[in-house]
């Protein structure tokens, strides 16, 4: 079969023989629909940050392929996602469907496309049936990038949903594969005034359509001062901030309110001093990684009542080097989508 393999630092290949997996136990074989496509996947090929070989493709929808001989509950057909993150399944945080926090992260690889072989290929071995999500009537090709581009923002979304009331701002920074699912969460789930940041024209444009309050263009020398001009004094009790780049980190830091949510999704490489004097006191800076799988059931949920919908761009599996050039050079809009 062919499969997108990473087998070293900058090195990655469509290979056409790789072998199909055949399942036994508690394992699923899906035949893959759509496999999408992630800043994450870059971190990984240009710096090597996890072991190869293995298959790419963290985000990944399809139908049942094959069932091992002790899964039970799934047929062959089924369309269903597969949570990413996989944890050892037994320890305290996996008992309580948070395996991106398993105990065990750190000895283990984080799971399929991430260390272990993912999606990005016809075929995809699931260790265990306790990984896939029911999707139902969704169409697996545009439900593929739920796994990651809306669980990572509807995770970062709710552990602060207690403070996003309908007299609070809410900030979101680069409205990319992520950032543009952030808004639309935002809006279907919380009454706050969000307030969108890019630097580029066609992507506020497009907020505005996904229901931004406002638009700033972070690259704007005030855009902290446009920002604090909308919020007043007060400032906006909650930001999120997609990219992680030195410059967006300090936007957020001068417009956090004072007992805010400062949550750093974006993995750009910048570094935020938070005992300098610059973070307001009683601001809780969080780094959250993914979301449970409980959460993905809920985004399902929405994905079906029609409140979220990712914007994707469809590519043939043997195009993806040209799709990793073009998310380098910002020129995807929403998720794109490889399809096998």
């Amino acid at each position: 079969m062919r499969a997108v393999r990473y087998l070293g630092v900058n090195h990655v290949e469509l290979v056409k023989d790789a072998i199909k997996p055949k399942p036994v136990g508690d394992q699923v074989l899906i035949k893959i629909a759509g496999a999408g496509v992630c800043h994450s996947d870059l971190h990984v090929i240009d710096h090597g940050t996890v072991a190869a070989p293995f298959t790419l493709g963290h985000e990944n929808a399809g139908y049942i392929e094959e069932l091992g001989d002790s899964v039970t509950g799934y047929k062959k057909g089924d369309a269903v996602l597969v949570y990413g993150p996989w944890g050892c399944g037994h320890c305290k945080p996996c008992q309580q469907s948070f395996e991106n926090y398993c105990d065990h992260q750190s000895e283990r690889a984080f799971g399929g496309g991430l260390g272990l072989d993912g999606g990005m290929a016809e075929y995809m071995l699931v260790p265990s049936s306790r990984l896939l999500v029911p999707i139902y009537d969704l169409d697996p090709v545009l439900a593929a990038p739920l796994t990651d581009a809306a669980l990572t923002p509807y995770s970062a979304i709710k552990r602060s949903l207690n403070k996003l009331t309908p007299d609070e701002f809410v900030v979101v920074i680069g409205i990319g594969g992520l950032g543009h699912t952030a808004l639309q969460i935002l809006k279907a789930t919380t009454g706050a005034t969000v307030i969108a940041c890019d630097i580029s024209a066609e992507k506020l444009d497009f907020a505005k359509k996904l229901g931004a309050n406002y638009v700033v263009n972070s690259k704007d020398t005030d855009a902290a001062q446009q920002i604090i001009k909308i919020t007043g004094i007060k400032k906006a009790k909650v930001v999120l901030d997609f990219v992680g780049a030195p410059s967006t980190m300090d936007l957020g830091a001068q417009v956090i309110a004072l007992h805010g949510d400062l949550t750093i999704v974006g993995l750009g490489g910048g570094s935020l001093a938070v005992a300098s004097g610059k973070i307001p006191f009683g601001t809780s800076v969080s780094l959250p990684y993914w979301g449970s799988q409980a959460e993905l059931v809920e985004v399902v949920g929405l994905a079906r009542q029609g409140k979220i919908h990712i914007e994707i761009e469809k590519f043939p599996l043997e195009q993806v080097l040209e799709v990793y050039d073009k998310m380098r050079q910002g020129k995807l809009k929403g998720r794109a989508v490889l399809i096998p």
